[in-house]
């Protein structure tokens, strides 16, 4: 077997990122994808067994990239409003740094490939989440919500702030940056709808 080349591997996940974030997964091909990577189609079936595989392949990836990142440093012991700070800058810091890995991966969460793609990291994100909202909930510093209410009201602002910084405006034509300032200005109305 051919030993992986590290530098193509790296172009054809690259590429994948930005076909399906721009196109969607529905008009992701192998074919394209060689073509746009400027490599023959059997070169990709060395190291996928299929396209599926590959869309797989490079969500993990990503995924765990975006875990790693989100929970580096993070105590789910502490308090709620510090460890909620905690993971909302290190999202923001992240998610800003890499728009390319945010859309993708916004894609594949949509997609019939966000269950497979997740599973692998669910459980190192997920018991380490439980374990903060079960102790703020017991300490009575977070108010007893279904955990879908929880999230979108959690981070669904977050995510939206993202998304004008990424368009570069906001709900009007206006120019729009995400600053620091308007980061915690939203994180403080979050909280308080979170605390009991």
């Amino acid at each position: 077997m051919r030993t992986r080349n590290t530098e193509k591997m790296e172009l054809v996940r690259q590429m994948t990122m930005q076909m399906v974030a721009t196109n969607g997964i529905e008009n992701f091909s192998v074919n394209s994808l060689a073509k746009a990577c400027g490599i023959s189609v059997a070169t990709l079936y060395i190291y996928y067994k299929d396209k599926d595989d590959l869309i797989i392949q490079v969500a993990m990836e990503e995924g765990v990239r975006l875990t790693d990142a989100i929970l580096k440093d993070f105590d789910p012991d502490q308090s709620f409003e510090t460890g909620l700070w905690q993971q909302w800058t290190s999202r923001a810091i992240y998610l800003k740094a890499n728009p390319l890995s945010s859309a993708f991966i916004e894609r594949i969460q949509m997609s019939s490939y966000g269950e497979k793609a997740g599973f692998v990291i669910s459980s190192m994100f997920h018991n380490s989440m439980q374990r903060f909202v079960e102790g703020a909930i017991k300490r009575k510093e977070l108010i007893p919500l279904p955990v879908e209410a929880w999230w979108s009201v959690a981070f669904a602002p977050l995510y939206n702030l993202l998304r004008f910084h990424y368009k570069g405006r906001g709900v009007t034509t206006k120019t729009f940056i995400l600053t620091d300032e308007l980061l915690r200005q939203t994180f403080e109305v979050v909280v308080k709808a979170l605390k009991p």
